[in-house]
């Protein structure tokens, strides 16, 4: 039996209300971990960028 399937028969014998805070938790997992992926990412462009965005030319947007 795989993990989601026992997760699924566990999560069967909860109440509702129970069985809701359950999906809720695996949406916050989900969430959490592309958010994650996206911070990656924005990491890896800023190294990238840096040269673009620090430079004299472009002073004056550095007070907004």
């Amino acid at each position: 039996m795989t993990v989601a399937e026992l997760a699924y028969e566990q999560i069967k014998t909860l109440p509702e209300t129970q069985a809701r805070e359950v999906l809720d938790f695996i949406g916050y997992l989900k969430e959490k971990s592309e958010r994650a992926q996206w911070e990656d990412l924005m990491a890896a462009q800023a190294g990238s960028l840096a040269s673009v965005w620090d430079n004299p030319e472009d002073e004056v947007w550095n007070d907004l």
